[in-house]
């Protein structure tokens, strides 16, 4: 299935987008597309939040790092996006979305 994201007015895609492709091009009513992005980013908020990687197939991974202390600054978690290969391939247009 493949969305199609050229009605967008900005240039970024939103979670209030995502919704609205979810109810234009799947047929949820608008408050489920909403509850179901909605849950979709508390579940990968919540488990980096406890201290778990998030792995997703083909786009990439979300990790959790513990940044050291250093002059003026505190150590802090922080949350780290490494594409996956496939995403990177698609991104320099080696191996287009099907």
């Amino acid at each position: 299935m493949e969305f199609s994201v050229e009605s967008l007015e900005t240039p970024a895609l939103t979670k209030a987008h995502l919704a609205e492709l979810l109810f234009e091009q799947i047929g949820l009513n608008k408050r489920e597309s909403k509850d179901m992005i909605d849950a979709f980013f508390d579940l990968i908020s919540d488990s980096l939040v406890d201290g778990n990687d998030v792995k997703i197939s083909g786009f990439g991974n979300f990790q959790i790092r513990t940044k050291a202390p250093r002059p003026g600054r505190n150590a802090r978690r922080v949350v780290t996006f490494h594409a996956s290969h496939k995403l990177k391939d698609q991104i320099q247009g080696e191996n287009p979305a099907e």
